[in-house]
This record gives C-alpha cells, structure tokens and sequence, in this order.
C-alpha cells in the first residue's frame, strides 16, 4: 500500500470527486463507519467519549459517535466550539443528523469542568480532533483538549492520526510530549502517510480504510510503500474450486549439513504451510533420514556430501538436474560455511533458470565474491540478509547497515539487481522493480534461531503461487515478485505476532510460526472483507 503525503491524499480526493457517486459527506460517512468498526473489534467498551473539533475531523468523530450510540451504554460527544455555525459545512451537517445532544466547549476553562471530567472518564475516548493538514503546533482550546485527553488516562483511538501530529512526519514522535494525543490504536484513511510508518505513533494496531478512493492513481515521485493485508490477499489470491497442486507451484529446497537438518526441515515446510502445492528437499546424505522424518508431506533428495557432512562440490549435477521440472530454488539454510560448499552455492546460483530465494549461509558464501552475485535475464534473485549478513556481503560494519537500513538495502539491490529482504525491526523490502516496501509486523520473538528459515520457506511459496503464468516469468513485471516478495515477510511477521500474544516473546520457537500462520492467513481475509487494512495489529 502506498505511502502518500497529505498533498497526494488531497489529490486523490479530488479525484475521487469527480465521480457523481462520490462527495465529501460521503467520505465522511464511510469514515466514521470505519473508525467505528475499529473500535468495536479492538476493545472492550461500555462508555465512549468523542472528541470533535471543528473540520472534517471531526465530523468523522461525529459518524462514529452516531454509529456507536446503540453499542455503548453510555457516549458522549464534545465539540471544541461554541455552536454549529463555527463547523466545516460537512461537520455541521453530521452534527444535525447526530441522534444525542453534543457538549459544546468553547474556553479553555471549560475543559475543568465536572461535565468534562465525566464524559472523559469514559471508557474509550475517540480523538477526533484535527487529523491529515494539521501542521503543529497546537495551539489553545485544542492543546488543552489533547493535554485532557492524556491526563483522563483512558483507552483512546485517534480518527486519521493522534491529534498533534504532523502527517509528513518522517521522524519518531516524543510520546512523552503533550501537545500529541497517547493513543492505542489509529485509523486512518484513504492511504497511510509518512507520520504512520516512520512516527512510531503506537504500539497498538494502525488500520487505513481506503473509504472507496483509488490513491494508486495518484501520481508520485516516491516509490515507498508499506505492508498490509491487502497484499496479502493479491499474493494468495483464494483457490480455485478446481485447483491442483501443479497450479501451486513445486519449490526445491537445497539445505541442511550435519547438525543443522532443522533448518532445512523448516523451509520446507514454511513453504507447505504456506500453499506451496509440492516441496522437495535436497540434503546431505546423512541428514536425510531426519529431515524425511520431520514430516511426511515433505519429498526429498540425496546429495554427495563432504567429510564434515556439508553439500559437496560433487553435488552440483545432481542438484542442477533437480531444478527441471521446479518452480523456485530456496538456498542455503543451514547449508554451513564449509568452502566447498560455497563454492557449490555459487555455482547453483549462476546455473539456476527459475527464481532463487538466497538466505543464511548461502548469502554468505559470497562474501569476498560479491561481484558474482547478480540476477539475470533468467532467474529472479531474492537475497534475505539480517545485517550481519549483508555486513559481510558488502564488507561493511554491522553499525554502518542500520544506520540507514533502507539506502542499504537499495543499495544492495541495485548493485546486484535482486530483490533484498534486510531483516530486522521494520523490514525493509529494496525490490529489482525499483519500489521498496516497509514491513511492520513482527516483534523481538522472532529473534530465535529458525525464524528465517521459516521466512525464506514462506517467500518461496509466494513465488510459486502463480510460478506457471507468464506474470512471474517475464522480467518486464518484477513488481509483482517482488510484492509478493513483501506479502511474504508481512505474513511471517503476523504469524509471530499471534504466536506471541499466544504464548510469550522469550517462548515462541519457530515452529510455532508455522503453526500460527492459519491465523495470520484468516486475518488477511478478514481485511479484505471488511476493507480494514492493518500496517500492525
């Protein structure tokens, strides 16, 4: 979903105008049915209390609040002025179809009031009191709303963004500031803006509802997007009545070495559980009885292997003569750093005619061969470095990469051309099509030993969905690989994110990953339903 400034929401707006079956009260409508639906599915609540200013803002505050009225047992509605001619036309005219009587405020001393303190003791607080075209600082009557809002220390849902807040913001908002709104949770329309992915905002969920506007017409120069379920449901579209595994695509993993057959086990089946129709796993020879037992969905192959129990040079035919007839390569989980192995890495990757996903120990077997790493006419490169990795890739510090993680991860992409998954907090997607994507699912949970095996397994499976159409086969449409590339790490980042609240960050194993990808696929699906796209839930 793509990232748009307050200008391009703007203009998406007027766009969306020029339909006879679009207006401003219209948006506004859909708006507030949004931001009720949020709060209805993210907390518990008798009482609510809405807080209005006087524009459009506002006026969605006041939707809510309508829609609201049967489900809570108690609402109130305050507007920060002293009647309804001061309200934006729309504003007003959501104020008249408004079933209870508002609570007009127009001094700051009245906020003191015991009225006030009652209506905020409410056990949600809606902020609906300036959103996208604010510029801070606040000033006056609405300072002294946020300043009440934050003191009530109740939950609160902020309408577009915590009023306060810059939506061109590319930089982490001071929480501890009282001129910007706590909130738990926003949402927010038509696109997400700079303020929401970069801002830091809350650690509670962010959903947009695109209220029916087309934002992807409206041009721009910045090729930034973010992660959401809605990709999710582009790159795992529903199955056909009539599919077959052969229309899911066959992935070949080419992993594991002598203590390390979980790593393999693991991609291989990320990608079943991922909607791969077949996986077979090529492993060392002394690995396979394990990795076979791990499940017996999997399919696997026999590789000559050194004396250390790693993949052999000798290995290079065999596994070559295994990609006829496969759809996507995963390599290198687990696959160790032996140099003969590295060697073998290298070669599969220049000889590979399908999409190759590159991860762990395959990455590094071009450290020091960097020059050799590039994707071609014929293959599809992905690479999956955590920052040590691509450190070592690019013969860089550890400091060096996170200082900016995006010119990096850009920078590795075109230098190689492939498509570049930097791991971390906010994964950052550097695709070959030129677009980049910011992920912001996921949490410290995933920072255990497998987590990327999984990844590189669920990636694959992306790839392979649709590996038998000319859209994956052709290099002219490398944007779409590479959103599915990006729907892949939203997806494995969900899955941690339920198997943590299930169970605790220091417990989930990366099996549980697996496990809980069901419940990141469902929710996908329920954002496409209710047009309720959620950058983190």
């Amino acid at each position: 979903m793509r990232i748009l400034t307050t200008d391009q929401v703007r203009e998406a707006e007027r766009q969306a105008f020029t339909r006879p079956e679009t207006s401003a009260l219209v948006l506004m409508h859909r708006a507030g049915q949004a931001v009720a639906q949020f709060c209805l599915a993210h907390f518990k609540f008798n009482s609510v209390c809405v807080v209005c200013g006087k524009g459009n803002n506002g006026g969605d505050g006041l939707v809510a609040a309508e829609a609201l009225r049967r489900m809570a047992a108690r609402i109130s509605v305050i507007i920060l002025a002293r009647q309804v001619d001061q309200l934006s036309p729309d504003a007003a005219a959501m104020c008249a179809r408004l079933g209870l009587e508002p609570i007009w405020v127009a001094e700051e001393a009245e906020l003191e009031s015991a009225t006030i303190r009652q209506a905020l003791g409410a056990d949600l607080i809606i902020d609906a009191v300036v959103g996208t075209g604010f510029k801070p600082p606040l000033r006056g009557l609405a300072r002294k709303a946020v300043e009440a809002i934050n003191n009530a220390m109740r939950t609160v849902v902020a309408v577009d963004l915590p009023s306060g807040v810059d939506a061109d913001c590319r930089t982490s908002v001071q929480r501890e500031n009282d001129e910007v709104v706590f909130a738990h949770g926003i949402v927010t329309f038509i696109a997400p803006k700079p303020a929401h992915v970069f801002g830091e905002l809350t650690t509670g969920p962010i959903a947009v509802s695109e209220l029916g506007v087309q934002p992807v017409l409206v041009s721009s120069q910045i090729s930034q997007q973010v992660v959401t379920g809605q990709e999710i449901g582009t790159a795992f579209p529903p199955r056909r009545q009539d599919a077959n595994k052969g229309q899911f695509g066959h992935v070949l993993v080419v992993a594991g070495s002598q203590g390390k057959s979980g790593a393999a086990a693991l991609a291989g089946m990320a990608a079943l559980r991922s909607g791969a129709g077949l996986v077979t796993v090529a492993c060392p020879q002394s690995i396979q009885p394990t990795v076979a037992g791990y499940a017996p969905e999997l399919m696997t192959e026999v590789l000559p292997e050194t004396d250390e129990g790693a993949i052999s040079l000798a290995a290079i035919e065999r596994a070559t003569g295994l990609l006829a007839n496969r759809d996507i390569l995963v390599l290198g989980p687990g696959i160790s750093r032996n140099e003969e192995t590295a060697e073998f890495v290298r070669q599969m990757v220049s000889r590979s005619r399908v999409p190759v996903v590159l991860d762990a120990d395959g990455l590094n077997a071009f450290a020091g061969h960097y020059s050799e790493l590039r994707a071609s006419e014929r293959n599809f490169l992905v690479l999956t470095p955590h920052p040590g990795e691509a450190a070592r890739l690019i013969g860089a510090s550890i400091k060096d990469i996170q200082a900016d993680r995006l010119e990096v991860a850009r920078r590795i992409s075109q230098e190689t051309g492939a498509c570049v998954v930097l791991k971390g907090s906010r994964t950052i997607v550097a695709g070959a099509s030129g677009e980049n994507w910011i992920n912001m699912t996921g949490n410290p949970a995933l920072a255990k030993g497998g987590s990327g095996d999984v990844l590189s397994g669920i990636i694959s499976a992306a790839l392979a969905r649709e590996a038998s159409s000319s859209a994956l086969q052709s290099r002219a449409s490398a944007f779409l690989k590479d959103a599915s590339v990006a729907a892949a790490v939203y997806l494995h980042g969900f899955a941690g994110d339920f198997a943590r609240d299930m169970l605790h960050e220091n417990t989930v194993l990366a099996t549980d990953l697996l496990e809980n990808l069901s419940k990141a696929f469902r929710d996908c699906d329920l954002q496409m339903d209710r047009k309720l796209f959620y950058l983190q839930k």
